[in-house]
């Protein structure tokens, strides 16, 4: 155990040996952003109150993927917020079904992304501002999404903490924000995550070190129930952070399967500022043990630039290609089956079908929508070991829709993505084929 308490030291002395002696130290600000948040909670909460008491919203919409999207889409879940929304796709059809929920002018849209340069937030965003939405971003300091924000006189611009990654912005900005928009008292949340902050610094009885010391031993992970959709923002934490130089922990919330089963402790929603942080430590901890980076994602910038070459080169057919039963028959001892379906949100049932009739094959099954996995588990796909079996699910995109700015529609812009990522793959030596629902 001197080990362990020894490594609980470093981490809070920001010590960068204690994963690969790189740049880990510059990425360590979600260690103090329970505190700062609830330093900043006012202008967030003022901002607020001037929006609703203007009596001029209806609904609100956070434009976001990956970390930007995850945590708002769990608390959304977990608060049951009935005007709230969260768009992380490019399907058009799926971005037409929200729309006619809508009445745009009296919606606030959320633009979030760390880089500003996100092309789906960026997309989406551009969409919505010609339809005549009310905009406000949350961006790091000196974006081009802050820019923009500027000149097209944004109510509001909220500012990230530069030192924290996407995956680890559960407890900033990109998740109290939209907390405080849907009517969370983010004091009592963000107080639930300084318990769980200082617990964290315990020697013995450290609930982060424990789960953490679990998770670097084993293969696979699963919840043994997924509250709240806990298990998406789980997904991108695990498999961002530790699927990396062929090694890596595959997250499989809902999998019998996996190797090790962990509890979401979330007897009431509020928890999930402890359960944020709690996780958080822990996948800290485990990098440390596999040895790698746990806050960088050197693979995922891969299928983003093949999609610009798809893009660059024009529009594409996605065909099918193989089935997924000539995929199980390349599978191995120790393999996984990954579900990646590019298809309208509204068909989560079929996708389903398809991930149950994936398990009766007995190995491990994980699943997503795209693009959203791609800001999230693709990191795993590429960059972990090369057990995956990818069954990439397609569909009619329908009518194109226009994305103001660009030489290409969403309808467009979700083909490349299936197709950038399916190259990316191959190239990869992974397994791949593709079917049409």
């Amino acid at each position: 155990m001197t080990v362990a308490t020894d490594l609980v030291e470093r981490i809070w002395e920001r010590d960068p040996s204690v994963w690969t002696g790189g740049d880990e130290a510059q990425w360590l600000g979600w260690l103090d952003e329970p505190a700062r948040m609830l330093e900043q909670l006012d202008g967030i909460l003022e901002f607020a109150n001037e929006v609703v008491s203007a009596g001029a919203i209806d609904d609100v919409v956070v434009l976001g993927m990956g970390g930007s999207s995850l945590a708002p889409e769990v608390l959304r879940l977990a608060f049951d917020a009935e005007h709230f929304h969260v768009l992380d796709t490019t399907h058009p059809k799926t971005i037409r079904a929200l729309e006619e929920q809508l009445d745009v002018e009296r919606t606030l849209f959320l633009s979030a992304s760390k880089s500003g340069s996100t092309l789906e937030t960026r997309s989406h965003t551009a969409y919505f501002l010609a339809q005549g939405g009310q905009f406000a971003a949350i961006t790091d300091p000196g974006s081009d999404l802050e820019r923009f924000a500027q000149e097209q006189e944004f109510l509001r611009v909220f500012r990230g903490e530069p030192t924290i990654g996407g995956r680890y912005s559960a407890l900033s900005p990109f998740g109290i924000v939209p907390a405080v928009l849907m009517g969370v008292d983010a004091t009592r949340l963000l107080e639930r995550a300084l318990e769980m902050r200082e617990a964290c610094r315990f020697a013995y009885g450290n609930p982060g070190l424990e789960l953490g010391l679990r998770l670097a031993d084993v293969s696979s992970v699963g919840l043994t129930s997924n509250p709240y959709g806990f298990g998406l923002w789980v997904e991108q934490l695990i498999a961002e952070s530790t699927g990396k130089q062929g090694k890596g922990i595959l997250p499989a919330p809902d999998d019998p399967r996996a190797e090790l089963h962990e509890e979401a402790r979330l007897p009431d929603p509020y928890e999930l500022g402890q359960e944020f942080f709690r996780w958080e430590f822990a996948v800290a901890v485990a990098g440390s043990r596999l040895g790698i980076n746990p806050f960088d994602q050197p693979d995922v910038q891969a299928a983003k630039d093949k999609t610009n070459e798809v893009l660059a080169q024009g529009d594409v057919e996605l065909a099918a290609e193989g089935s997924l039963e000539e995929l199980l028959a390349q599978a191995r001892d120790g393999d996984y089956v990954c579900i990646q379906a590019f298809v309208d949100y509204a068909r989560a049932d079929e996708v389903d079908a398809i991930v149950q009739s994936a398990r009766a094959s007995g190995h491990v099954v994980t699943h997503g929508f795209g693009p959203r996995y791609l800001h999230s588990t693709g990191q795993f796909h590429k960059g972990g070991p090369n057990t995956g079996l990818f069954l990439q699910v397609v569909d009619d995109t329908g009518e194109e829709l226009p994305i103001p700015g660009r030489d290409f529609g969403f309808a467009r812009l979700i083909r490349a993505q299936a197709a950038g990522d399916f190259a990316s793959l191959q190239e990869r030596g992974r397994r791949v084929a593709r079917i049409r629902i």
